[in-house]
């Protein structure tokens, strides 16, 4: 039998999981500076004490929607690189599946866009770090130590925060593009000429 004590702790965690679910949405549809908080404690169906019982305000829900956005990029990036055995074929794999998500409103809007201005810039950076700068550090150190060619470990971690740098950019570019298909064709393409010239450099030590 569930005790009163499980029963609340179960509506506290569906009443943040809820708080959490519409404020993605909203931020994702109206942006961060256009959401209120009466928005999201309405479409949430709660009061604001319940809202301030899980998060200071509006700035620490958006962190806990950022964190979740980003952490469910990474996963969806791992999964499709786990599928591939070959180093280079996991890179070029990773990286599409990275234009496909900086596509998503989702993605797009909260990350991208209202990501840096909304957290700071050494905050956001914290947070990238956790996520999509640990997917693509762990993508250039495979494919650098790929046949047992190894790589100095400070040059990889370069590597890998130029990826990050330029993807970032790149994600922003795609999806204000006016055809972001096209755009994100492109970049791809571009990729597909680092990493041959990455596949260059491995070779040679």
């Amino acid at each position: 039998m569930t005790s009163a004590s499980e029963r609340r702790q179960h509506f506290s965690a569906a009443t943040k999981q809820s708080l959490v679910d519409v404020a993605q949405g909203l931020f994702a549809l109206h942006g961060y500076a256009g959401t209120s908080l009466e928005a999201i404690v309405a479409g949430a169906e709660v009061t604001k004490g319940a809202l301030y019982h899980h998060f200071t305000g509006k700035q620490a829900l958006f962190e806990a929607v950022f964190a979740r956005v980003e952490e469910r990029a990474a996963q969806r990036i791992q999964g499709v690189i786990d599928a591939e055995r070959d180093p280079w074929l996991r890179a070029e794999a990773g990286l599409r599946t990275f234009l496909d998500i900086v596509r998503t409103p989702d993605y797009l809007r909260i990350v991208v866009q209202d990501g840096p201005a909304v957290l700071g810039y050494e905050r956001y950076r914290e947070r990238e770090e956790r996520t999509a700068y640990a997917v693509v550090s762990d993508i250039v150190g495979e494919v650098f130590a790929h046949d047992g060619r190894g790589l100095d470990p400070g040059l990889a971690d370069t590597f890998a925060r130029l990826f990050v740098g330029a993807l970032s950019s790149v994600g922003s570019a795609v999806g204000d593009a006016a055809d972001p298909d096209a755009e994100a064709a492109r970049v791809e393409a571009a990729v597909g000429l680092v990493l041959a010239g990455l596949r260059t450099v491995a070779a040679a030590h």
